[in-house]
This record gives structure tokens, sequence and C-alpha cells, in this order.
């Protein structure tokens, strides 16, 4: 009888520590004592364990098993510390050999099946991270978990089969769980559900214009965009289309987001990299967690970091909660929430395209000549009032979409494809990129006003409009910075290498039109 040892992963938030489990065997009365704040599903892992060592057919010693979480003043939650526990017992009690610099992460059945966790993307990031490359998971989580380049995993369908490969006495294993009844777990469903489906196609929407070149504007220069329109008008549809227009995400962009959604408390798992910009559209009645993250103990992501990279569109968006849109005013700004609780404070990345969609008026008929509306003054200023001054202020397009005609409806005339649109997205935001390389920035929508005041300042006859604007006072300092992005990104869509008038004038057209509503 004496010490044994195996590594685990606390996970806070996208935050992994390596966490060593050290287990003492004594000599006194049978139990089971854990130490190094476990929540309530950890503390449970004495039963579970014990179990699944018994139907394993390696029972835990019947004396006072010890084992610390190290380091303790760590708080550690949910289930994934099961399969390292049980190792540093057994290895404690001379049943297993040294464990070595290995990483265990797997919840225990109580026949001894490993189960899968969530997390397991980030919680091997930050094993190899650690130095640490030999990681033990289920064989639900393997595809998961060897995503990480350079590590080397290895899935396992139960307990007696990790004991059997850390050469467990095979005598011993007189109930080991059959490898086709291991196997049987479920595997995870893939988060971002959309990502193997076709994506809608711009081509669907009839007519729009206007409405159709914003969203390319935007798609080129990462800008935040409102659409107030009637019921009907395409609001939604031209939404949805977005991400269809976004380029595809890098291989580091690919990893970070996976790994958000490896946290997901829906999806619970993923067997590949997420490519395609996310898209998250919750309900106007979602609560302020559940869109900026949240819950008790260590916080959990919301859809706003669950967009990251993508798309965030608050469809009704008059209809949210204040509190919930003014809370958004922090990850537009700095693409990050930081989210604090009692239990730890979690960071979670947050870089997202923000698109708000609202009606003109309570009722929706308050477009053209507001035939039949019937909303007071009031109503009309308390619906938009929900949508603070600061938060549009943030939001660099603001857009009139007016009802389709009948003539636009029947126009038989070929429209183009998001894969045609996305093209030209894809060269302007190249063209930006080295443009912008020297300022370590990516997109348009980046830009800082000492940089557009700066190396990157328009002639003073190109920006005449726009500093009579301002002069009047309709327009303050943060929007006329986000003129002049809007101007770039439409400058690198006509291919020019600098904005000219015509550019700004549109640029302002785009920042205005929503103004009065």
């Amino acid at each position: 009888m004496g010490m044994g040892r195996a590594l685990a992963v606390a996970l806070v938030g996208l935050n992994g520590h390596v966490i060593e489990v050290e287990a003492d065997i004594g000599q006194t009365l049978p139990n089971f004592v854990l130490l190094g704040l476990p929540d309530a599903a950890l503390n449970e892992a004495r039963e579970r364990i014990r179990s699944a060592a018994h139907n394993s057919g390696i029972p835990l010693s019947r004396r006072k098993i010890t084992v610390n979480l190290v380091p303790a003043s760590l708080p550690k939650k949910g289930s994934g510390f099961d399969l390292a526990i049980v190792m540093a017992a057994l290895e404690a009690a001379g049943d297993v050999r040294r464990t070595g610099g290995t990483v265990f992460i797997a919840e225990l059945g109580l026949d001894g099946r490993l189960r899968p966790v969530r997390g397991v993307l980030p919680a091997v990031l930050a094993a190899m991270h650690a130095g640490w490359q030999e990681i033990v998971v289920a064989e639900s989580n393997l595809a998961e978990a060897e995503l990480v380049v350079g590590a080397k995993v290895r899935g396992y369908g139960s307990l007696a089969q990790v004991a059997a490969d850390f050469d467990a006495d095979p005598k011993d294993l007189v109930f080991a769980v059959a490898d086709g009844h291991a196997a049987a777990a479920v595997m995870p469903e893939q988060a971002g559900g959309t990502q193997g489906q076709a994506l809608p196609d711009l081509s669907e929407v009839a007519g729009q214009a206007e409405a159709r070149l914003a969203l390319e504007i935007a798609a080129a220069g990462g800008h935040h965009l409102m659409m107030v329109g009637p019921p009907g008008s395409g609001k939604t549809m031209l939404a949805e289309r977005l991400p269809g227009l976004l380029p595809a995400l890098s291989d580091e962009e690919a990893l970070e987001v996976t790994a958000i959604h490896s946290l997901d408390h829906v999806r619970r798992g993923v067997n590949a990299l997420i490519r395609r910009p996310p898209y998250e559209r919750p309900h106007h009645s979602a609560s302020t967690a559940s869109i900026i993250g949240g819950g008790t103990g260590i916080p959990r992501p919301g859809a706003a970091s669950r967009a990251h990279r993508g798309v965030l569109f608050l469809d009704e968006a008059p209809e949210f909660d204040k509190r919930v849109l003014d809370a958004l005013r922090q990850p537009l700004e700095s693409g990050e929430l930081v989210l604090h609780r009692s239990a730890g404070t979690a960071a979670y990345p947050a870089r997202f395209q923000l698109v708000l969609a609202a009606n003109p008026c309570p009722c929706g008929k308050a477009a053209g000549k507001g035939i039949g509306c019937e909303c007071t003054p009031m109503a009309r200023r308390r619906y938009f009032g929900r949508l603070s001054g600061p938060l549009l202020d943030r939001v660099d397009i603001q857009l009139q979409v007016n009802r389709v005609q009948l003539a636009q409806l029947s126009d038989s005339e070929p429209r183009e494809t998001s894969g045609q649109v996305a093209a030209r997205v894809q060269l302007a935001r190249d063209t930006a990129r080295e443009r912008l390389l020297p300022f370590g920035l990516v997109h348009n929508a980046d830009l800082t006003g000492r940089i557009l005041r700066g190396p990157l300042r328009l002639a003073q006859t190109d920006t005449a409009l726009l500093d009579r604007a301002m002069g009047s006072g309709n327009l303050t300092a943060r929007g006329y910075d986000r003129v002049l992005r809007l101007a770039w990104t439409v400058a690198d869509l006509q291919g020019r290498t600098r904005p000219c008038a015509d550019d700004v004038g549109l640029a302002l057209t785009l920042r205005q039109r929503g103004e009065g509503l």
C-alpha cells in the first residue's frame, strides 16, 4: 500500500488546468475521502468509482482511500475526473503500473464503461500546452480529442481495457465489459448542427437590391448590421444568408470555435472541426444568462460565445430585454466576455457579427403610408427605446428594408448566388488583410480612430459630407469613425486603393438610413 498519482484537467471557461490526482491508502477502516474543492457531481464519483472497479474485476482496496486534487484551491466540477481518480487509487494499491505522465479524461458508468464528457477538446489543448501528450479518453470522445495536432490519444470502452493496458493482472479481470457493449455508447452529435447542411442561398431573395448590397458590405468588412422593415420584407431571409457569404474558418479559428461548442450543454461534443462560421438565433424571450453565458458555479458560454467568428442574429430585437441588449456592448467592443461568479471567473471569446432586425413599430404597419397602424407615438418610442443609443452607435450599417413589390417577385432574371458574392467578399477581405497587416488587424471593422485619422487619413475633399454631418450634430465621433470603416470596405469591394467621396457618401447613407425610427 502506498501512493498513486494520475493527471486530469479542470476547465474554467475555455482555460484548462492540469490537475494532479493523488491517492493514498491508509491502514484504517474502509472509507473514501475526496479533497480539493470538488462539486456535487465530483463528490458522487466515490460511489461510481467503487462500483465501476468492482464490476470490472479490479475492486478498490477495502482500507481508507484518500484522494487529493492538486491544486486544492482550484474549484473542480464535473464527472471527467472519474477515470483519473480510479487509476490513481489502483496504482496506490499496486494493481496497475505507474501511470507516469498520462492524462485521463472520462466518466465511469457503474458497470465500468467509459462515458464521454463535455469539453474534451479544450481539455486536451490545455494538457498539450502544459507539456503532457499522453491522453486517455472514452471511445466516444476519441474523434474530438484527435483534433488536437500532436496529442497521443487513446480511446477505450471500459475501465477493464484501460487497466489491462497498464499491466493489471489479466486473471483479475473476471467481469470486464464486452468490447461491443462498451462501444455502444451513443456518439455525441456534432456541434453547430448546420455545419454539414447546405446553407441558404442569396439567389432566393427577390428584390432588395440595397439590402443585398448592405449584406455584402457587412460580410466583406465584418460590420454589424441592423434592418428595420415591416413583417414579410425579408429581414430574416437576408440574415440567414449572411453566414454563406463569409469565408471558411482558418485552422486556428476552427479550433477555437470547435472548443467553444465542445462545452455546449445542449450539443455535448464534436467529432470534426467546425469550418463554417456559426449562426446563432436566440428567441426574444431568452435570458441574459442564455445570451451572454452564466449558470451556477463556473459560468458556461451563451449564444454570444457560440456565435464567435460567425453571426448572432436577434430577430425582433426591440422585444429582447433591455438588459440583454446592453450586455452585448462589451463583446461588441472587446470581442470577449468575462463572466464573474462566486465559484470563479470564466472568459470566453465572443467576436461575432451582430445582426438586428426590427419592425417599424410594435404592430409592424407603420412602414410606407402607415395604413392600419394604431400605435401611438409613445408606444413607438417605448418599442425602440430598448435599443439604446450606445448599442446602436456600435452598429455600422442601419438599413431600412421595404416590402418586395409584385414586379420584383415575378422577375425571372437570374439573381447572383451566394457563391458569386462570397468570391467578391473574399477578394475584399484579402485586400483589407494585406493593408491592415502592419497594424495587427484583420477586418476594416477593427480599425481604430487613431489609424483612420493617421496612416489611413482621407483627403478633406473626400470627407466633406461626413464633416458636415458631424458638425451639424447628426453624427457622433464613434459614428464618424464607423462611416470611415464602411467607406474602406466599399472601396475594397470596388477594387479601389482608397475611398473616394462617393464611397464615403454611400457609407454615410448606410449608416443613417435607420435614424429616427
